[in-house]
């Protein structure tokens, strides 16, 4: 269930009438002291079967004692945090009213910096971990990030992970000219899947997610010899290939994006499409929602056209935006903040939150310091309801989170209130 706070709205009476405790309501929604915000989206997770602990314990006492696994005792305590340990006078949940029967792959990424109480506290919530982001030479050789702490912390969680490969360059750019290099010099093209191929089993990849961006037109077809060179190479040593598309809406829609990229033949090389429906809100971009609803569905009204519905994996923003007002172009640089932050910011100047029904996504305004006035789109509890409603109702594969890194309790809350995560 999720509220929308009003007025009279506090974390004392939300508890009191959905009985649910004030320690629960505050860690499944990132809330850090006492107020709440009018507007504000409050998940409250209903639990049908919960105890009260009477001593210190651990998740695998509890675990073992009732038939749980531990990855669902996660999954159903966000305020874990990935831990073991269980204070007493816990209040653990062990069931929820009405659980979701919808199964769903779920992904997400993240960085080599990743903190360890970020990375335990999500871990649980998904199917895959993509590490973000090796990269390769000219000559075919893999650039390869510091993978071990979160490969290591897959494995002991029964996660699985996903080989990154872009063309994005240690200066934070997409090379759109390097995959010419692969793509016009077979034996270049060969060692470069040599070299994957060596990587996925040496590290036990489950497989490998490949996204070459801003590809031109005279690379399409190209790409799409090159991934299936990588997929039927992948799938003879039991691995699987994911590509990351960006949003179109038309084979003949124009831009530098998309042009290079064909929805229905990469559809058949992939085992999944990963489609990266979100930055229409980007931070030289206007202020805007970051992934408007109204806009998604555009997208997948034609990718199904396109590509099976069960191999479409929908990209899920976890972050928002702050501009600084007015926005002017070639100038304007917005910050990317966290869901909490965001929140923490409306608290700070006494903003209210709005949400835009159309694009299903929250936004505030404020003046800061400096007089200057701010606008801040971002996602809630609300606008992740709204992507796992699309995810249902296109019956697609799961969803992956554009990315870990950034502190949101209630986007993983309300998809494990939305999907069994498989």
């Amino acid at each position: 269930m999720i509220i929308t706070v009003s007025a009279n709205d506090t974390l004392f009476s939300l508890s009191q009438k959905y009985s649910v405790p004030v320690s629960k309501i505050k860690a499944d929604n990132g809330i850090t002291g006492d107020d709440l915000i009018i507007g504000q989206s409050i998940i409250l997770a209903i639990p049908e079967q919960a105890i009260t602990t009477n001593n210190d314990t651990t998740v695998n006492i509890i675990s073992s004692e009732y038939g749980i696994s531990n990855t669902q005792l996660y999954r159903n305590n966000f305020i874990l945090g990935g831990r073991q340990e269980i204070d007493n006078g816990s209040f653990i949940v062990l069931s929820y009213k009405a659980p979701p029967t919808d199964e769903k792959i779920i992904g997400g990424y993240a960085y080599d910096f990743i903190s360890a109480n970020r990375l335990f506290s999500v871990i649980n919530y998904l199917t895959y971990i993509i590490p973000f982001t090796y990269g390769f030479t000219p000559e075919g050789a893999l650039i390869e990030p510091e993978v071990s702490f979160i490969l290591n912390t897959a494995k002991e969680n029964d996660v699985m992970s996903l080989l990154h490969i872009s063309t994005l360059t240690q200066e934070g750019y997409f090379d759109s000219n390097l995959p010419y290099v692969i793509f016009d010099n077979q034996d270049i093209s060969d060692k470069l899947t040599e070299n994957i191929l060596r990587e996925v089993t040496d590290k036990n990849y489950a497989g490998v997610d490949i996204d070459f961006e801003y590809l031109s037109l005279d690379q399409k077809d190209s790409y799409i010899r090159f991934t299936k060179q990588l997929s039927n190479a992948l799938h003879e040593i039991g691995k699987i290939l994911v590509i990351a598309v960006p949003p179109k809406v038309s084979s003949l829609q124009k831009g530098q994006l998309v042009e290079g990229i064909d929805y229905s033949s990469l559809g058949e090389n992939a085992d999944y499409i990963l489609i990266m429906a979100y930055e229409y809100g980007y931070k030289f971009g206007p202020p805007l929602a970051i992934a408007p609803i109204n806009q998604v569905t555009k997208v997948l009204d034609y990718a199904t056209t396109e590509i099976s519905h069960d191999k479409i994996l929908l990209g899920i923003s976890n972050y928002g935006y702050d501009w600084t007002l007015p926005y002017i172009r070639g100038e304007s640089d917005a910050p990317s903040i966290s869901n909490v932050q965001a929140i923490e910011l409306a608290k700070k100047y006494g903003s209210e939150i709005q949400f835009d029904e159309e694009s299903q996504a929250p936004f505030f305004f404020y003046t800061d310091e400096l007089g200057r006035t701010h606008e801040v789109w971002f996602e809630d509890a609300r606008s992740f309801e709204a992507k796992m409603k699309l995810i249902k109702e296109y019956d697609l594969a799961g969803g992956f989170i554009w990315d870990l890194m950034r502190e949101n309790p209630q986007g993983y809350v309300t998809i494990n209130s939305s999907v069994k995560i498989v």
